[in-house]
């Protein structure tokens, strides 16, 4: 059985890289004899669908099943669509990860842990993302690397709508609920903008 690991380097001993879509390497492993393919990863520089192409390279490889740190819900589905397993929230060594996994110590899941976008633009706090909603930086092509920090700086206080910090406390509920209403309307700004610019690839 194949299983491709995200890690952040060449060999079971290296750490498994928390993206998927960007992480830096992959490490295939055939379970039966610990024997292993590292691969770089080439789409960690793309503007976006890096999670889709990674997904499809990794089972175009033969892996059956996937374990890494954090998997947005373009990479599910695209491992799902090829019957590919994803295994997500692991952390450790590569060979740590596959002798959980061999011990019976995880389960699959079909269900995203993170939203599209996770940690793009080097983690940029979602401070700067908020940008999206203004309608700065994102309306140019070039300003896509940026304000796409989704992965880290949420927590702590909420954020009004200009993106600055909002000097009144919220309960969880409200500022996860702020958080989630704010992540699905970048998700859907973000869409757009990959549509346009599949619009114009094509043209």
């Amino acid at each position: 059985m194949k299983i491709a690991v995200s890690s952040s380097g060449k060999d079971l001993d290296s750490q498994i890289d928390p993206r998927f879509g960007r992480c830096a390497f992959f490490v295939i492993v055939e379970t039966d004899d610990m024997s292993f393919e590292a691969f770089d990863n080439e789409n960690i520089a793309l503007g976006g669908g890096a999670g889709i192409q990674s997904a499809q390279f990794v089972a175009s490889k033969g892996a059956k099943m996937v374990i890494t740190g954090n998997c947005g819900p373009n990479a599910v589905q695209t491992l799902s669509a090829a019957h590919v397993e994803v295994f997500v929230g692991q952390s450790g060594t590569v060979r740590e990860a596959i002798e959980r996994y061999t011990r019976g110590d995880m389960k699959s899941t079909t269900t995203p842990n993170v939203a599209d976008h996770h940690g793009m633009g080097g983690g940029a706090g979602l401070g700067r993302g908020m940008s999206v909603g203004r309608g700065g930086g994102m309306g140019k092509g070039s300003g896509m690397g940026r304000g796409m920090g989704m992965g880290r700086g949420m927590g702590g206080t909420g954020w009004s709508g200009s993106g600055q910090p909002d000097p009144t406390p919220l309960s969880k509920e409200e500022e996860l609920k702020r958080l989630k209403d704010q992540a699905n309307e970048m998700h859907k700004q973000i869409e757009a903008l990959e549509a346009s610019m599949n619009a114009l690839e094509e043209k």
